[in-house]
């Protein structure tokens, strides 16, 4: 099946159609408008340059449902002992930054272009992308941050410069989406370090019922975390 080459029209191929490996379209703009669509229909960008943008609906798909989460004993010492002040938006372009900067010194490479933190920066203001902040003092030692829809929360990418920082972030992030009735958080593809935390594959159908129960026709998820 072809890869669905995107035009100026706001439209996305059905998730179904997407090749083996989740690659569905290429091509479009990373506008605020065409990035809530795709968040909406189960569907994000990934793509590192000088490659144009690909957009992905992988099957099976990596989600974390909040009353599922596993904590490991050593992580709840480190909660326990308040080793890491947690905040919520007080550092959202540090964080994303932070995400890119990581990744490119490590020698992975990143998909977090300049291209990519400007879309992002940008649903951060218009409040839709989300960071949370694991400091050590004035340090700025780890975070996550991501994208919320109705009550769904799409999480992009995570960094530490110290142990457990991000870790102690994303546990966190968990409690409050449990707490305000969150269906479940989508982790993407499938890591070995989310499944430690209890993220489990369900299959795409699945994953997009759920989203679409999720979304109840309202994009703009609650406003919790200001």
């Amino acid at each position: 099946m072809p890869v669905f080459r995107l035009t100026d029209e706001l439209i996305f191929p059905d998730p179904s159609h997407a090749v083996s490996g989740g690659l569905l379209a290429v091509g479009g703009d990373l506008s605020p408008e065409r990035l809530l669509l795709a968040y909406a229909n189960g569907i994000f960008p990934w793509y590192s340059d000088p490659d144009p943008i690909l957009w992905w609906s992988p099957d099976p798909r990596l989600v974390l449902f909040p009353d599922e989460l596993r904590v490991s004993s050593s992580l709840k010492r480190v909660i326990r002992k308040n080793t890491y002040k947690v905040t919520v938006n007080q550092a959202f372009s540090a964080v994303i930054r932070g995400c890119a900067d990581v990744r490119a010194k490590s020698g992975e490479g990143t998909w977090i272009t300049a291209e990519m933190i400007e879309a992002y920066v940008r649903l951060h203001e218009l409040g839709y992308a989300y960071s949370i902040e694991s400091w050590s003092g004035d340090e700025l030692s780890g975070g996550l941050y991501g994208v919320a829809l109705g009550r769904v929360f799409f999480g992009e990418s995570m960094f530490t410069l110290k142990t457990d920082a991000s870790k102690v972030a994303l546990v966190h992030l968990v409690g409050m989406l449990r707490d305000f009735g969150f269906h479940l958080i989508d982790c993407q593809t499938t890591t070995e370090h989310l499944k430690r935390f209890g993220a489990r594959e369900i299959p795409r159908g699945e994953f997009l019922d759920r989203l679409a129960s999720a979304l109840e026709g309202n994009w703009k998820a609650l406003d919790l975390f200001g």
